[in-house]
């Protein structure tokens, strides 16, 4: 009767289910247990002269926990890091590598479980009389459905479960490399939009001098046409007038580049209201609490990642080790099978095939144990890239430490140094104008007062860009 086959199928399935259930419930992954390595650093930032004024409150939020959209104030900034995140390709292929990855890790996983397949089939053939063995021609049909699924391996060692903790922690990792390089990004939206800001302000004072330097160069002109000026003075005049011609130059060819550096790192061409008009009009960002060093740079996503291929070279051991047991995998099928197409579905015509292969690796030539030594050494090579990105991620936050804690104080050195050549250049210029003395003192005060100048849009910028570097090696802007 059908239900009598169908019955003995349906057995048939549920012992080979149950099997293989609790096959899987039995295997265990040989790859070793993993421990995460020590950190090849101090428990403490350095300390010393440079770091004096470097010290913030521990009370304060971490850089981690701290958003781009929270530490960097400026509107404009804003708009520009959004516009970096929608549009930079760096960032889009990250992406698309996560994807990559997780597609992947799903391939791999899948091989966990049986695939399962649903096949139909007819075969019609004719015999001639002189093969058939009774002189007469012999038409044969044939037609069959089959449910079943081909070569699965029982996974008893954990190769196939290794090799998915494998791309598990590879597809961790990408995401993890998305992030550090949009916290990279961030950073570099901002210090290019601040280096663009501090160019136009050293722009704006090159032509500032150049019209008081010209101004001066046309009474002095003047006066020497005059006779009460002597060609000396006037030569001394032309010359500063020409370093201030030179400066606006560079500073305006420095101010193109800028903008075409931000717009390849943002990816579109910058809309022309979100560009600074110089260092002064930029809200200032927020301060930073360093932390301690075992909290920060295991937040910091390069070592996330880092550590994350540590783990995917560690299974990948497992699978090696594993290659050195038998390898147990199943065919199996059932279904209905019959010579008419119409007696397909009657009692009878119930099938169904076991076929269990295993294989046990008896000689290939050291191959298997060269494998394992591949991935033994390939998790050598990835705990010192983890140590090393440890080291160097350490390295970073105590170099940006380190010039925090010296910029007060230059900041204040050089704001002092403006003011004192300002003053300077105004009684030069006044001693000059009484005659007492020569155009030399004041063509001498004017250089002093524009290098100082420069160089304290130079000092504000470092304290801005240093806070930005801050962020991105603290582990903050995701």
């Amino acid at each position: 009767m059908i239900f009598k086959g169908r019955g003995e199928i349906l057995r048939f399935r549920g012992v080979i289910v149950a099997f293989t259930l609790l096959v899987l419930s039995g295997c265990a992954s040989m790859a070793p247990k993993y421990a995460r390595p020590a950190a090849p650093v101090p428990s403490e930032w350095p300390s010393g002269p440079a770091y004096k004024n470097g010290a913030v409150k521990a009370t304060e939020k971490a850089a981690a926990d701290i958003t781009w959209q929270e530490f960097f104030i400026d509107e404009q900034l804003q708009k520009l890091i959004g516009l970096a995140l929608g549009n930079n390709r760096d960032l889009r292929i990250a992406a698309l590598n996560i994807e990559r990855s997780q597609a992947l890790y799903r391939i791999q996983r899948a091989d966990l479980f049986p695939t399962v397949n649903a096949a139909g089939s007819a075969v019609e053939a004719r015999t001639p009389g002189v093969l058939s063995g009774t002189g007469q021609a012999i038409t044969t049909h044939q037609y069959s459905v089959n449910l079943g699924f081909s070569a699965y391996e029982l996974d008893l060692f954990g190769r196939v479960r290794s090799l998915k903790d494998r791309a598990l922690e590879e597809f961790f990792a990408t995401e993890e490399a998305r992030r550090s390089i949009q916290i990279s990004l961030v950073a570099e939206v901002a210090n290019n939009y601040l280096t663009l800001a501090a160019d136009k302000e050293s722009l704006k004072i090159a032509r500032d001098t150049f019209e008081s330097q010209r101004t001066s160069y046309n009474l002095i002109k003047s006066r020497f046409e005059a006779g009460a000026s002597s060609e000396l003075d006037l030569r001394q005049a032309q010359t500063s007038v020409d370093s201030a011609r030179v400066d606006i130059a560079r500073f305006t060819s420095l101010v193109a580049q800028d903008e075409n550096a931000l717009a390849l790192v943002i990816g579109a061409p910058v809309p022309t209201d979100l560009l600074p008009s110089g260092l002064s009009e930029i809200t200032a960002l927020k301060e930073l609490s360093p932390g301690l060093p075992s909290e920060v740079l295991q937040r910091r996503p390069d070592i996330i990642e880092a550590e994350h291929l540590l783990k995917a070279a560690n299974a990948n051991i497992g699978a090696a080790r594993a290659a050195f047991f038998p390898r147990i995998s199943l065919t199996t099928s059932l279904g209905l099978s019959s010579d008419q197409l119409s007696g397909l579905f009657k009692g009878g015509t119930g099938t169904w095939m076991f076929a269990p292969q295993i294989t046990l690796p008896i000689f290939d030539a050291g191959r298997n144990r060269a494998n394992l030594k591949v991935s033994e050494v390939d998790r050598e090579i990835f705990l010192a890239q983890y140590e090393k990105a440890i080291q160097g991620a350490f390295r970073e936050v105590a170099d940006a430490l380190a010039q925090r804690g010296t910029l007060g104080d230059q900041l204040e050195a050089q704001q002092s140094l403006t003011d004192a050549t300002a003053v300077s250049y105004r009684l030069s210029q006044a001693r000059y104008e009484k005659g007492i003395s020569s155009y030399l003192n004041v063509l001498d005060s004017q250089r002093s007062l524009y290098s100082a100048q420069q160089g304290m849009i130079s000092v504000r910028l470092s304290r801005l860009t240093n806070l930005v570097t801050l962020y991105k090696v603290l582990g903050g802007g995701a």
